[in-house]
């Protein structure tokens, strides 16, 4: 089976549609979180991951917040001024399946959490000694997560409890026994300082993880935030891939 894995889509329908026209043909959808908040699309993003027959997909932190399951109090002040935006704009269709949205999902041999396995909404996995810890919270051989909008990968050696990294200029990899982390990075807003919109393909037949990158037209979606009154900063970020 091919599968088309996205996380952190945050509203970028261009970016989305840039995707799903580069990866090509693909069986099923999973996805790993924040399809709202930041850019100026929330209702046309979910209803385009909607509209997949096979689709796997769990809740992020702005997610939840855009539907007031979770606090903005936890937000900087762009991102709870975007996620305010975000919850004016929401059809009840959209808000129905947010809501209906798990923290995580289990599909052997993996398992799906938004930020970390131990704290699905909210954990960033980018330094050693916290993914390490992170190994010991999913029973699966691996674990794919988003939430820090940056594609890598990390794997653990089981003998010595040590953690290596694997970035996504690796492109493709073959799956193993050892257990691993594996971050898709963001479609709509990256942040490793490469604006293309980020995703990835796994082929559950063949044990391959591909890491992908597409360029998308990001002054498009600067126009539709500038519009919408989008915090500054968020629209300056697009473009600088930060």
């Amino acid at each position: 089976m091919r599968i088309l894995v996205v996380s952190d889509i945050h509203a970028n329908l261009t970016a989305l549609d840039a995707v799903l026209e580069d990866a090509g043909m693909f069986d099923a959808v999973w996805c790993l979180g924040d399809l709202v908040g930041y850019g100026p699309d929330p209702n046309e993003c979910v209803q385009r991951i909607r509209d997949f027959p096979e689709i796997l997909c769990i809740g992020g932190n702005h997610d939840k917040a855009a539907i007031g399951d979770l606090s903005l109090d936890a937000f900087n002040g762009e991102a709870r001024r975007a996620l305010e935006w975000t919850h004016r704009q929401l059809s009840p269709e959209t808000i129905q399946f947010l809501h209906a949205l798990p923290e995580r999902q289990v599909q052997e041999p993996y398992t799906l959490a938004h930020g970390s396995p131990r704290r699905p909404l909210w954990e960033y996995l980018l330094d050693a000694p916290r993914v390490q810890t992170s190994f010991a919270f999913y029973k699966t051989l691996y674990c794919l997560v988003g939430h820090s909008h940056v594609a890598i990968a990390f794997q653990l050696n089981e003998r010595n409890r040590c953690v290596t990294y694997l970035p996504s200029h690796a492109s493709t990899f073959v799956l193993g026994y050892q257990r691993m982390i594996i971050n898709p990075g963001s479609v709509g807003q990256p942040r490793d300082q490469d604006p293309r919109a980020a995703y990835s393909i796994l082929d559950t037949d063949a044990m391959e993880w591909e890491w992908h990158r597409v360029e998308y037209s990001i002054e498009t979606v600067q126009s539709r935030m500038r519009l919408a009154d989008l915090p500054s900063r968020l629209i300056l970020r697009l473009e600088e891939g930060w």
